[in-house]
C-alpha cells in the first residue's frame, strides 16, 4: 500500500476529530483572517485574525451551547449566512456537537427557506441578521421542530411580541452558555468527537437545482474527513499557502475548502461580499483562490472592455497581448504534456515578454501579486478563455464534481494541468465512462442519498456504490476528463445532428467581450438560435464612446440598432468557427441580464434553462416563427 492510500485509508472517522487534531499541533498558528468595517464608511476595513487556538474555543463553545439547547447528535442545525468567518466556526461547532449543518442560501426566500427547514427538521437556525430571523419568524407556525434562533448580528437578535421566551439569542449569548457548560463539564465536547461514527450525518446540503423543489444531499463525516486528506494528497495546498475564500459557503464547492485548510493548516481569508473582490485580491494577496467560471469571464470581459474603451491603439495591443497569451498558453501546456517541461520556441517568447510588460504583468498585480494558482470549477470554464489567462501567467486548474460527491472529484495536478479538462480523479475516487457517454463515480466522497427520498436516491446510486452524475465526458489515456455536456441538456436537432450547447456557448464568451451569458436552442428545430444577456457596466462603458448612445437610459442602449449589430459582428465570428449545423442563425438580446432575484441563476451561478426558457418564451417562438418542430 502507498503512503498515499495509507494516509487516506486510515483517516479519522470525522471532520471534527481533523478540527481537534489541526488546534492541538498548531495553536499558535493563524488560522483565519476576516474584515472589520473601519470607523468611517470612507474607511477601509480592517482585517482581524483567528489562531487555530482562538478558532478552537469559539467553536469548542459554540459546541457546548447547542448541546446545552438540547441538541443531539444527528440532529439539525440549519445555517442560513454569506460567508464570513462566523460561518465556518458556526459549521464546526456544530459538528464538533456531533449534530448536523443545513446549509441555506442568505438569497434563498422565505418560502424555500421554510421548505428546507422544516424537510430537514432543523432544531435551531443559525441566522446572520434580521432579515434571515425574518423568514423563521414569518414561517414560525409550520415549524414545530425550530426550538431556537441563533442570530449572528448581536444587534439583530431582537425578540419581538409573540415570540416563544428564549427563541430568539444572538450568538454571543449562545458561546456564553456554552463557556458556562465548559466549565462544568470540561471533556463533553472531546467526548462527544471521540464518539462520533464516519457514517454520522455531517451535512445536508440542499441542490439549488434547476427544476423542481431543492434534494437534500446527505453527506456524512467520512465525506468530509475523506476530502480533507485527499486535497492535501494532492500536493496543491501547502502549509505556507494564503487562500481567499468568498464562494458561498452553503454551497459544497465553499464548503470542501474548509475541510482541505484544516488537514493542510494553511491561512485562509474569509470574505463573501463578491463586490470587495476587486478591492480585497490586493490586500489578502492569496497564494491561491477558488471561483466559478463566471469570475474569470468578468474579469476578462472587463478588460477587453477597457481597452477598447481607451481607444483603438490600445484595444489593438490587447487582442495582440490576448491572441498571443492564448498561443503560449496552448504551447507551453501541450510541451509539458509531451516533454514535462513548459517551454515555447524563442519567437513566441519574444512577443510574450513583450505582452508580459504591456497587459499581463498589470492582471497578475491586479489579482494580488502572489496568486499561484486558481482552482475553477460548478460549471465549464470557456477553453480560451482558460489559455488566456494561462498565457498570462493566472493558472486556472479546472476541477469537478458535484454536490452529491462532496465537490472534489476531479482536478488537474498543478504545473501539468489542461485548459480544456477537469483534470485526474482525486486519489481514492473511481471513475468510469458508461456506453451512453455517461460519467460515473465511485468513492468516499459519494453521498449517502438524498434525504427521505430513497426513489430518488435509486435512482442514482447504485447498490455497487456507482454514481450516476448524469455529466457526459471523455476519458485520456492518461486519466484526464473532459466534460462535454450535461446528459440532459444535448441538443439533437431536426437533422438528427446532436450539438453540446455549453461548448458552443463557451466559444462565444471567449470572443465577446460583452456577453453575460448565453443559452443556445434547438433541439427538435432545424436551426440553432441563442438568447443572450448582455454586461451592463461593460455595454456601458462601449455605449459612452458611441456619439448616438452616450448618456442614453440603458433600456434604450440595450434595445438599440448599434448594440444589435455589435452583437451581430461577434455572432459572425463565432460562427466561423463552427460545424455549420452548430451555427447560430438567430438571436435575441435580453432586456436585462439574467440573474439570482428572478429565478433565473441559482446562487452558484448556474443558469436555470427551463426559467429563462418559460420567460423568455416570446422571443423563442419568434425567432422560430414559421418553421416547425420535428
Amino acid at each position: 500500500m502507498s503512503d498515499t492510500q495509507s494516509l487516506i485509508e486510515n483517516r479519522p472517522p470525522s471532520v471534527a476529530t481533523l478540527f481537534l487534531e489541526r488546534v492541538a499541533a498548531t495553536p499558535a498558528a493563524e488560522a483565519y483572517r476576516y474584515p472589520v468595517p473601519g470607523a468611517t464608511a470612507d474607511a477601509p476595513d480592517e482585517w482581524h485574525s483567528y489562531s487555530w487556538g482562538e478558532a478552537g474555543e469559539r467553536v469548542f463553545a459554540i459546541a457546548a451551547g447547542l448541546t446545552a439547547l438540547g441538541v443531539r447528535p444527528e440532529e439539525r442545525v440549519a445555517v442560513a449566512s454569506g460567508t464570513r468567518v462566523d460561518w465556518i466556526l458556526c459549521d464546526f461547532g456544530v459538528l464538533c456537537s456531533g449534530a448536523a449543518t443545513t446549509t441555506i442560501y442568505p438569497s434563498t426566500n422565505t418560502e424555500e427557506t421554510a421548505y428546507i427547514l422544516a424537510d430537514s427538521d432543523s432544531r435551531v437556525l443559525i441566522a446572520e441578521d434580521a432579515a434571515q430571523l425574518a423568514k423563521a419568524r414569518e414561517k414560525r407556525s409550520e415549524l414545530p421542530h425550530l426550538s431556537h434562533v441563533v442570530v449572528i448580528e448581536q444587534a439583530d437578535a431582537v425578540a419581538e411580541p409573540g415570540d416563544p421566551e428564549g427563541w430568539v439569542l444572538s450568538l454571543d449569548e449562545l458561546i456564553r452558555r456554552g463557556t458556562a457548560h465548559l466549565e462544568e463539564h470540561p471533556d463533553s465536547v472531546k467526548d462527544t468527537v471521540e464518539a462520533l461514527r464516519s457514517d454520522q450525518l455531517a451535512t445536508l446540503i440542499y441542490t439549488s437545482g434547476t427544476t423542481g423543489k431543492p434534494k437534500g444531499v446527505r453527506l456524512p463525516h467520512d465525506c468530509w474527513s475523506y476530502m480533507a486528506k485527499a486535497i492535501a494528497q494532492t500536493g496543491l495546498v501547502g502549509p505556507e499557502d494564503v487562500q481567499y475564500l468568498w464562494l458561498p459557503l452553503a454551497h459544497v464547492f465553499g464548503k470542501v475548502l474548509t475541510s482541505g485548510q484544516i488537514e493542510v493548516g494553511h491561512v485562509t481569508a474569509v470574505d463573501g461580499r463578491i463586490d470587495k473582490i476587486i478591492e480585497n485580491l490586493p490586500v489578502v494577496q492569496p497564494t491561491y483562490m477558488a471561483a466559478v467560471p463566471r469570475i474569470f469571464e468578468k474579469v476578462y470581459n472587463g478588460v477587453a472592455a477597457k481597452a477598447k474603451a481607451g481607444g483603438a491603439a490600445k484595444y489593438k495591443i490587447f487582442q495582440w497581448a490576448a491572441g498571443v497569451a492564448r498561443e503560449y498558453g496552448k504551447v507551453t501546456q501541450d510541451n509539458y504534456r509531451r516533454t514535462g517541461t513548459a517551454s515555447a520556441p524563442a519567437g513566441l517568447k519574444a512577443k510574450h515578454a513583450v505582452a508580459d510588460r504591456l497587459v499581463y504583468a498589470k492582471l497578475r498585480e491586479a489579482f494580488g501579486g502572489n496568486l499561484r494558482a486558481c482552482v475553477s470549477g460548478s460549471a465549464a470554464l470557456a477553453p480560451d478563455i482558460g489559455y488566456f489567462f494561462s498565457g498570462a501567467g493566472i493558472h486556472i486548474l479546472e476541477g469537478y464534481g458535484l454536490t452529491e460527491s462532496s465537490a472534489a472529484s476531479f482536478v488537474n495536478p498543478g504545473e501539468a494541468y489542461r485548459t480544456g479538462t477537469v483534470g485526474k480523479p482525486l486519489p481514492g475516487t473511481e471513475v468510469r465512462i458508461a456506453d451512453d457517454g455517461e460519467i460515473l463515480l465511485r468513492g468516499p466522497g459519494i453521498m449517502q442519498g438524498y434525504h427521505g427520498l430513497p426513489e430518488k436516491t435509486a435512482e442514482v446510486l447504485e447498490d455497487d456504490g456507482w454514481f450516476h452524475t448524469g455529466d457526459i465526458g471523455e476519458l485520456s489515456d492518461d486519466g484526464y476528463l473532459r466534460i462535454t455536456d450535461r446528459k440532459k441538456d444535448l441538443i439533437k436537432t431536426s437533422g438528427g445532428k446532436y450539438i453540446a450547447p455549453a461548448e458552443v456557448e463557451g466559444q462565444f464568451k471567449a470572443v465577446c467581450p460583452y456577453v453575460s451569458n448565453i443559452l443556445v436552442h434547438g433541439a427538435d428545430r432545424n436551426f440553432c438560435t441563442a438568447l443572450i444577456a448582455l454586461d451592463e457596466p461593460s455595454l456601458r462603458d462601449w455605449a459612452q464612446e458611441q456619439e448616438t448612445l452616450k448618456d442614453k437610459p440603458y433600456e434604450e442602449i440595450i434595445a438599440s440598432d448599434e448594440v444589435r449589430e455589435l452583437i451581430d459582428g461577434y455572432v459572425e465570428q463565432l460562427n466561423s468557427g463552427l460545424q455549420r449545423w452548430q451555427t447560430i442563425k438567430k438571436f435575441r438580446i435580453l432586456p436585462r441580464d439574467l440573474d439570482v432575484e428572478h429565478g433565473e441563476l441559482t446562487p452558484s451561478l448556474k443558469v436555470k434553462r427551463p426559467v429563462v426558457e418559460r420567460e423568455f418564451k416570446h422571443l423563442i417562438d419568434e425567432m422560430y416563427e414559421g418553421t416547425r418542430a420535428a
